[in-house]
């Protein structure tokens, strides 16, 4: 059984895991670098360790360092969270080589699926529609050879890839040579594998993925699908439940085929099975990720379940034949809500956070891993929050969001949240229409801040001098008190 479990995460996913913990009064240990020993998952934790400086090679991607942390605190799970060491199996199998339990798939199946030509060979064989593609090219003759026999245009793919690193679109053989080798060396120095193949390219997808659950007694449930159509640089930014864009036959196929893929592999825990839609609304594979998603909470609220629970429970041997019997309700919306500048170019916008207004209400989540006087580091990804809304339909969550969006004020840094706003207010985000490529012609102009906005700011820049000044006093007056003593 489960009793203390390590978290291998920071920010907001660390916070989120905490919050089960302690609802199934369950110890946690979290750890943190340099740049996050303020950080609220450490302020909420039952312990903290310290990890290493703040480059993540150096802490968070640690695995030594996280197993022996792991065991010196007496904790006999290990969560990893997303990203980082997430879907890494050699981290899963030293996790379980160390005696501890990993809260998560096999190492085995993790490897099937994160290698994306051998997991689209899994699916041709499990009758899982995949585009045309390629093995893994060898060399720039494959890559022509290939490249003809698919036909223009195609994308170059990382086969450890995700996040869109190792990845270009080549729309002729004039483009071939110069992007495979950008790809080849991106794919290198991203995954430490220069490994690609090359797959037919859709030009104006959508992107449908699908939440799969299974346990140990070969129970394999389906929670429905997200849309997740709406992305900027190949990273999701707004995600729902249910897409829009899909009618029911189309939804029982989609299942039918990610539990399919799930089975094949052997499958353990929570997992999410990716596919794109063409223009005739032709699905097919695209990828599965091993490990929580940043967008679960969608399908937690239309579900009435929480999946970190269900993660652990797995991890304790439990069956989950039950999930099946679960009926969906309603709709609901994320937002990701980022610390960059949309007017700069996306820039990252680091620094303090000098006030905080957080929305609320009914009908309202917030999964967050900042406070006012937090310091938003530099170091890593720059998602600080995930807002959601739930309504009974898709309208109403649409509006819900917006207006909590409209709330939400964070001062001292950049953010995402107006430009948010804007694509939630669209046409084709109100009519469903959007495809991925949705962010490439929307065209966003920043709204100048209200008198009243403008008013706030200048009466936080005030009071956060005043203070400082103050707390400069009270510390030298405190120091010359400690010296005549």
């Amino acid at each position: 059984m489960i009793k203390k479990v390590l978290i291998a995460n920071r920010g907001e996913i660390a916070v989120r895991i905490l919050r089960t913990l302690r609802k199934m009064n369950i110890s946690s240990v979290v750890i943190y670098s340099d740049a996050d020993k303020n950080s609220l998952h450490v302020l909420l934790s039952d312990s903290a360790y310290y990890i290493g400086p703040s480059e993540s090679s150096k802490s968070y991607l640690n695995m030594e360092k996280i197993i022996d942390i792991a065991l010196k605190s007496g904790a006999n799970a290990v969560h990893p969270g997303y990203g980082f060491l997430s879907e890494n199996p050699e981290f899963a199998k030293k996790v379980n080589q160390a005696g501890l339990i990993f809260i998560g798939p096999t190492a085995e199946s993790m490897q099937l699926a994160g290698d994306k030509i051998t997991s689209k060979e899994i699916a041709k064989n499990s009758n899982v529609p995949i585009l045309p593609s390629s093995p893994k090219i060898n060399s720039y003759e494959d890559a022509e050879r290939y490249a003809r026999e698919i036909g223009y245009p195609i994308i170059i793919k990382a086969s450890k890839g995700g996040g869109g690193k190792g990845m270009r679109i080549v729309f002729n053989e004039d483009e071939l040579l110069e992007k495979y080798e950008i790809a080849v060396k991106e794919a290198e120095s991203s995954f430490g594998d220069g490994t690609v193949y090359f797959e037919k390219y859709i030009s104006k997808p959508k992107h449908i993925e699908v939440q799969i659950v299974a346990d140990k007694f070969g129970n394999i449930v389906a929670l429905g699908e997200r849309e997740c159509s709406i992305q900027r640089r190949h990273q999701k930014i707004i995600e729902e439940s249910p897409s829009p864009s899909i009618d029911d036959k189309t939804r029982e196929k989609i299942i039918e085929s990610a539990i399919n893929f799930a089975k094949a592999i052997n499958y353990l825990n929570v997992g999410t099975i990716e596919f794109i839609l063409d223009e005739n609304r032709n699905f097919y594979f695209l990828e599965m990720n091993t490990r929580l998603q940043v967008e679960h909470p969608v399908t937690e609220w239309r579900y009435n379940i929480d999946l970190v629970e269900i993660q652990i429970r797995i991890a304790n041997g439990e069956n989950i034949s039950y999930l099946s019997k679960l009926k969906p309700n309603g709709h609901c919306i994320e937002a990701r809500i980022y610390a960059e500048d949309p007017v700069n170019n996306f820039a990252p916008s680091f620094g303090k956070i000098e006030f905080l207004i957080e929305p609320s209400g009914p009908y309202i989540r917030l999964d967050s891993g900042i406070y006012s006087g937090y310091e938003v580091p530099m170091y890593y990804d720059p998602m600080i929050s995930k807002l959601i809304s739930y309504g009974t339909t898709r309208e109403e969550a649409i509006n819900r969001i917006i207006n909590a969006l409209n709330e939400y004020k964070i001062f001292g840094i950049k953010t995402n949240i107006d430009y948010l706003i804007e694509i939630l207010k669209s046409e084709e985000f109100k009519n469903g229409t959007y495809t991925t490529k949705f962010t490439d012609e929307f065209n966003y102009n920043q709204k100048p801040p209200s008198k009243e906005i403008l008013n706030v700011i200048s009466s936080i820049k005030k009071t956060t001098k005043n203070l400082q000044t103050k707390n400069k006093i009270s510390y030298w007056k405190f120091k010359a008190n400690n010296w005549e003593v």
